[in-house]
C-alpha cells in the first residue's frame, strides 16, 4: 500500500469547481473569533462541495495570511460573503427556502444521531462563537437546533470540528437514502 501523490487525487481546478454543482448546504459562521477556524471552515467547504460561507458579526475575511493558513487556497474556489448580522442572513435565507439549522446546545435540540435531512431540500448550517455560541436571536429564527452528543468530560466541540461532523454526517444520511 502507498500513499498517493497529489496527481493521483485527480483533484479540480478551482475554475473546475467554482461551476461544478455545489451539495445543498451553506454555512453561517457567526461571530467566530479564531481565523484558524475560519480557515479550516473554508477547506472543509471546499472537500465537501458547500454552495455558499458567511461570514457574519467578528468573523473575519479573507484575504487574510491567519485564514489562509488553514484554509490551505479554499478562499479562492468557495463562495462567500460577508454579513454584518447573522440573524438578517439567516431571515434571507429562509425566505430563499433554505431550512435553518443552528448547531448549538438547547433545551429541546435535536440529537445529531436523530436528526434526517430530507434529500432534495437545502440546508444552511449556523455555527456559533466559540464561547458564546449561536446567537439566541439566530437560534430563535432557525427552524431546528442539532446538538452534537458528546460524551466525555467537556461540554462543547471546537467549531471547525463541529463543522466537519455535522456536514459529513448530513452528506452520508443523504448518500444512504
Amino acid at each position: 500500500m502507498k500513499k498517493l501523490s497529489m496527481s493521483e487525487l485527480n483533484r479540480v481546478s478551482v475554475e473546475e469547481f467554482k461551476v461544478q454543482e455545489k451539495n445543498p448546504i451553506c454555512i453561517v459562521l457567526d461571530n467566530v473569533r479564531s481565523l484558524h477556524n475560519v480557515g479550516s471552515a473554508f477547506r472543509t467547504s471546499d472537500a465537501f462541495r458547500i454552495s455558499k460561507v458567511y461570514l457574519c458579526g467578528i468573523t473575519g475575511t479573507p484575504p487574510n495570511r491567519e485564514i489562509n493558513k488553514t484554509a490551505l487556497g479554499a478562499t479562492e474556489s468557495v463562495a462567500w460573503e460577508y454579513v454584518a448580522e447573522t440573524s438578517a442572513i439567516v431571515t434571507q435565507l429562509k425566505a430563499d427556502g433554505w431550512i435553518i439549522c443552528a448547531i448549538e446546545q438547547v433545551e429541546e435540540s435535536i440529537s445529531l444521531l436523530d436528526f434526517v435531512p430530507e434529500k432534495g431540500k437545502k440546508y444552511g448550517l449556523v455555527f456559533g462563537n466559540e464561547v458564546d455560541g449561536v446567537d439566541l436571536e439566530a437560534i430563535k429564527a432557525s427552524d431546528k437546533v442539532i446538538e452534537i452528543p458528546q460524551f466525555g468530560t467537556k461540554h462543547s466541540l471546537n467549531v471547525s470540528v463541529s463543522l466537519g461532523i455535522v456536514v459529513w454526517d448530513m452528506l452520508a444520511k443523504w448518500n444512504a437514502q
